[in-house]
């Protein structure tokens, strides 16, 4: 029987899992791929505050370590079911794993928006990455196509750019969303190549391998040939295992104020997976501090 149980192993559910450890509570963060969350995949990270650089990957370690440190608990699986009866919690697990709680704290995080272009699927991993730090040496002097225009699409073709010989750059919207110092230093290299007013078409594949990309530009159909293409459009919550516990948004996120409170009392949300304005680690934490806070609150201190 745990005080808290947390499900998700990012920067939110790592602060709930701390914060609960140092107000005496017995806590269990589980996570289903690799804690930290999507930082890890960040090789360079300059706004986190206290540090005028560090490594998604480090980041993560220390974060990991400080809970460790303090008694906390973790396990991996990945959870499909939150049910509340007479005032616990039960949260299985797919793999079979059970634990039970008297407060949750959903910090589930988001997964990779697709294009959902016929095959898609099938080239993921193949032919189509989402992690330039994770993937980036398969492509080196190759040519590249980075399909999205915002902070993420520009920090990964960053990395990108010293790898592969060229990098185009499709952006659906008519102009860029990063940051204007990310634009500044990636669209002035040689080797990039930038389009807005774009919509992919399709894959071009032969034998089952990526070749190239097909879209329009300003109503022209036109085809590039590539090693291989990079996806920053966007984040999915995968939200829907605990809707009958948590209101959902329109886009399927969890609707929360800023108590992180739910319609279900005990049960708490925080992080990326959270309907709000702005998905930075420092928002991440902060709802992760402030979600363990409240089952604090809810459980009773000392008790």
């Amino acid at each position: 029987m745990y005080d808290i149980v947390v499900v998700g192993g990012g920067p939110a559910g790592l602060t709930a899992a701390v914060y609960g450890l140092r107000n005496n509570k017995k806590v269990m963060l589980i996570e289903k791929n690799v804690f930290g969350g999507q930082i890890v995949n960040s090789p360079k990270v300059e706004n986190i505050p206290g540090f005028t650089s560090i490594s998604g990957d480090e980041f993560a370690d220390n974060f990991l370590n400080q809970l460790m440190a303090q008694g906390g608990e973790v396990a991996f699986g990945e959870v499909k079911e939150v049910k509340k009866e007479n005032d616990l919690f039960t949260v299985k697990t797919a793999e079979g794993q059970s634990y039970e709680s008297r407060a949750v704290i959903l910090a589930t995080g988001t997964t990779h928006r697709l294009l959902g272009l016929e095959g898609e699927e099938n080239l993921i991993g193949s032919g189509i990455s989402f992690c330039a730090v994770c993937d980036g040496d398969y492509y080196k002097n190759k040519t590249v196509c980075m399909i999205g225009g915002g902070n993420s699409a520009f920090v990964e073709a960053e990395l990108l750019s010293s790898i592969v010989s060229k990098l185009i750059i499709l952006q659906d919207m008519p102009y860029f969303t990063a940051d204007q110092k990310l634009q500044n230093s990636l669209l002035s290299k040689e080797n990039i190549e930038a389009h807005v007013n774009t919509k992919v078409l399709s894959y071009v594949v032969e034998n089952s391998e990526l070749k190239g990309v097909r879209y329009k530009e300003n109503g022209e159909e036109r085809t590039v040939y590539c090693d291989g293409v990079f996806l920053a459009v966007g984040l999915i919550p995968d939200n829907e295992y605990f809707k009958e516990l948590v209101t959902l948004d329109d886009r399927g996120y969890f609707k929360s104020d800023e108590t992180m409170t739910t319609k279900t009392p005990g049960l708490f949300v925080a992080g990326d997976a959270r309907a709000k304005t702005l998905r930075q680690v420092t928002t991440a934490c902060g709802d992760g501090a402030i979600a363990a806070i409240a089952a604090c609150n809810y459980l009773g201190y000392g008790k």
